[in-house]
């Protein structure tokens, strides 16, 4: 039975059909199965099959939306069957793409991995801007910020950010991370970041890292 929820949940997320996905999140805990099973062998196989599909050209940005809608649908259902205070909470990430930039899919599967990994994640969105991003980390009280960017036109508001925390005094207060398709290790290193990461798993790793 969990095999036919796993699939359910990540062809609706291939379709993009948020009621299905929503449906299968909600199969799948009142089956009984871990929420974070049902992130990782459901909707994340089915949401990492609509980015190669995007990537190929086989899948068009309306499509791509769509999947990420309902993907974050999901995930915020199977995100809230987690127990508060199921062991210590983690750290506090706020996440965003940035400024000039609205791909998110990407994000969305960071996202949903670092709260089932028992991060207080914000989300920011798309399109967020340098000043919004250093406000809401105050606000939240974020030990990481991280950014999003899938442009290379795009890349040079991590730049912007590094460069604002550092003219504020920042950089000891909150760590750094990047990602983003056209983003690689060497950019982080060149724009001060504190990591890079290529993809939601190794998100989380560094997140843990980062924090110990």
């Amino acid at each position: 039975m969990s095999a036919e929820i796993f699939s359910a949940a990540g062809d609706a997320i291939l379709k993009g059909d948020a009621a299905a996905a929503e449906e299968a999140a909600k199969r799948g805990l009142g089956e009984g199965i871990d929420p974070v099973t049902i992130i990782n062998e459901g909707f994340i196989p089915g949401i990492n099959q609509v980015g190669d599909l995007f990537g190929s050209g086989k899948l068009f940005l309306p499509e791509l939306i769509l999947a990420a809608g309902a993907m974050q649908k999901a995930t915020d259902i199977v995100n809230a069957a987690i127990p508060e205070g199921q062991g210590q909470a983690a750290g506090r990430i706020l996440i965003g793409t940035v400024a000039g930039d609205v791909h998110d899919i990407g994000k969305t599967i960071v996202v949903a991995l670092l709260k089932a990994n028992g991060f207080e994640v914000m989300d920011l969105g798309r399109d967020v801007a340098v000043e919004r991003f250093i406000e809401e980390a105050d606000k939240f009280k974020a030990d990481i910020i991280g950014t999003s960017a899938l442009l290379t036109t795009t890349m040079e508001e991590q730049k912007r950010l590094e460069e604002a925390l550092k003219k504020a005094d920042l950089k000891s207060r909150y760590k750094t991370m990047v990602g983003g398709a056209p983003v690689t290790k060497r950019w982080a290193r060149r724009i001060g970041a504190d990591a890079f990461a290529e993809n939601a798993s190794e998100a989380v790793r560094l997140a843990k890292e980062l924090l110990a």
